[in-house]
């Protein structure tokens, strides 16, 4: 009887200590266990979330470099055509210059010439009439002299 009534006392100190694992212990340790279940899940959730953003944020920075580089390559066309259009601009203001330049150069000329001829048309009215004095060997009446000159320069 000593191994039945062991036997019997061993199972009922058995069924104890379940009875009270299962009352005290049991319920913490599930509730630990199941807290520690939500964590891993909201963890992995959060996991999940920030691999869908990183996916979401490298297209639209991937998007932007394009963006940036179409831009870029506006900018540097514009550039292109505004220092083309101020070489043209540049060029047709020179040329105009120029031009101006050598109309006043042909304009100085002339009023030059004129006043060549002008100062030559006074010297030979002068000559020919030192000439003539010479040759007649008497004195001009200066009115008349002037009004000799101012036909001479009349006729050329």
């Amino acid at each position: 009887m000593n191994i039945n009534l062991t036997l019997v006392m061993q199972a009922v100190a058995f069924f104890a200590f379940i009875w009270f694992c299962a009352r005290f212990i049991w319920p913490p340790l599930m509730q630990a266990i199941e807290t520690r279940q939500k964590q891993i899940a909201e963890g992995l959730a959060a996991g999940e979330a920030g691999k869908k953003s990183l996916a979401t944020t490298e297209k639209r920075i991937a998007e932007m470099l394009t963006e940036a580089k179409s831009r870029s390559s506006e900018i540097i066309a514009q550039g292109d055509k505004l220092k083309t259009e101020t070489i043209e601009a540049a060029k047709s203001e020179a040329k105009a210059e120029g031009e101006r330049i050598v109309a006043a150069a042909k304009a100085e000329i002339e009023q030059e010439v004129a006043r060549a001829k002008e100062s030559l048309r006074n010297q030979v009215a002068d000559l020919a009439v030192a000439g003539a004095r010479q040759i007649l060997q008497r004195e001009v009446d200066p009115k008349a002299h002037a009004d000799l000159l101012a036909a001479i320069q009349k006729q050329f």
